[in-house]
């Protein structure tokens, strides 16, 4: 079960309406809206907190989404590329936000980088379809698996910190 300020941070981001996706070409310009709506302000939020952690974008269509995440650890900031599609189902399918660089350096990963999210995330976003949107996919799936993983690899020397890999 979530914590007390994840139950919080997410219960400030604002619900979706429109149960659309991409196929629904006039629908989805109206979900992709309420998506960045949702998105903007789960930032506004993490950034009043001190708590900023991700930059997101689209393209054009809003179909293909990239941007950088990152985590710090002892006062050291690992930043990493991350990607995901819209699936042609979504909102009914989350997406899978892949780390490319992180592909095969831990369990709780598929090929090509996409983080596993199967066992705590996606049932949370099928009971909550389509209230829930990317910046929901942001705040309970990829946050809370950057705080599980990235403490791990660094502690198991599988990933190191930028300054110290030319050392």
């Amino acid at each position: 079960m979530a914590d007390e300020a994840t139950r919080k941070s997410v219960s400030e981001i604002p619900l979706l309406k429109t149960n659309s996706g991409p196929r629904d070409k006039e629908l989805w310009v109206q979900r992709l809206r309420e998506e960045y709506l949702a998105l903007i302000k789960y930032v506004e939020n993490n950034k009043a907190a001190d708590n900023d952690w991700f930059r997101l974008e689209s393209n054009k269509e809003g179909t293909r989404w990239f941007g950088k995440c990152w985590y710090i650890h002892e006062l050291l900031k690992y930043e990493f590329d991350m990607e995901f599609d819209i699936p042609v189902t979504y909102p009914a399918t989350a997406p899978e936000v892949a780390i490319p660089e992180l592909d095969g350096k831990t369990a709780k990963m598929y090929r090509g980088g996409k983080i596993c999210l199967t066992d705590h995330f996606k049932p949370l976003w099928a009971r909550n379809v389509p209230k829930f949107g990317l910046a929901h996919l942001m705040a309970l799936g990829l946050g809370p698996w950057l705080a599980v993983e990235i403490p791990d690899l660094i502690a198991k020397g599988i990933i190191q910190h930028k300054d110290q890999q030319n050392s």
